[in-house]
């Protein structure tokens, strides 16, 4: 009976610790929707236009009336953060995508193909981990020019053998379970079996990495524009305005640390609620 009472008590402590929703979670989800916030609507929460000069007020600290301070052509480097924040996500969800897309498909099939298939695909998918994702982004923008479909292919490419080891690790895991056994039993042919059992158990608890993903991919893209291999000027993508401030660093640091703090909070933010449904999941999965 006591064993009966504590086994109650933990359980009801464990489903209290679930329902209990970290302080830095609520932060990072505020943080997450002022920037979606600024992609979708950016006049809704910037102050002027991101094209506005001032003469009169190149190069101003930051102040009441320029928050965060301005360009060498007095733009309002505030606007110019939020007005940015949409293609510096869209690139972020669009390389997302591509490696999420190509991981999938390199994934299963290094998993659920003949031996003679999937034995080639692991060894490609080993030589790619071994170079850093910055490098083959380098590589493919390179090939392709710089551009902000670039970035996104670019990204997406370097990305990709993570998810698609991770994938592949899932994907084993559903072959061989119990239910896809019985559903071998039972006749089902092998696309039935991979759309109904295989795809979706595989695939769910890679959803909260989706979230991961796009923190990083804003990073790596931002680290490409910095580098000029980006969106060209006047755009102000984040990586973009890191580049455009680099030169007068010593003399106006709020033109790099600001752009630089916008790229941190998005990866931050995005990080931890990936980390936090990931947990979620494996909660609920137990």
């Amino acid at each position: 009976m006591t064993g009966t009472v504590v086994g109650v008590r933990a359980e009801t402590l464990r489903s209290r610790s679930r329902s209990f929703v970290p302080v830095s979670v609520i932060a990072a989800a505020v943080v997450a929707l002022f920037f979606v916030v600024a992609a979708i609507v950016p006049q809704l929460v910037a102050t002027r236009s991101p094209l506005d000069i001032d003469l009169y007020n190149t190069l101003s600290a930051p102040s009441a009336a320029h928050w965060l301070g301005t360009d060498d052509a007095g733009r309002d480097l505030y606007s110019r953060i939020v007005w940015g924040t949409r293609t510096s996500l869209l690139i972020g969800i669009g390389a997302m995508a591509v490696s999420l897309v190509i991981g999938l498909a390199l994934g299963f099939a290094s998993a659920l193909t003949p031996r003679w298939i999937g034995s080639p695909i692991d060894r490609f998918l080993e030589i790619l981990l071994a170079f850093p994702v910055l490098l083959l982004s380098l590589l493919f923008v390179a090939l392709l020019g710089p551009s902000a479909s670039s970035l996104v292919i670019a990204v997406g490419i370097g990305s990709a053998p993570g998810y698609a080891r991770l994938i592949r690790a899932q994907a084993l895991g559903v072959r061989d379970s119990g239910y896809v056994e019985a559903a071998r039993a039972l006749g089902h042919t092998r696309t039935t079996i991979f759309v109904q059992h295989v795809f979706p158990n595989a695939f769910r608890p890679l959803v909260a990495l989706i979230a991961l993903g796009i923190g990083q991919s804003v990073v790596w893209a931002s680290g490409l524009s910095f580098l000029g291999l980006g969106v060209a000027p006047p755009s102000s993508e984040w990586g973009v305005l890191l580049n455009a401030g680099k030169s007068l660093i010593t003399t106006a640091w709020w033109l790099e640390v600001m752009p630089g703090i916008a790229i941190v909070l998005v990866a931050l933010s995005f990080t931890q609620l990936g980390r936090y449904f990931q947990d979620r999941s494996e909660g609920v999965a137990r």
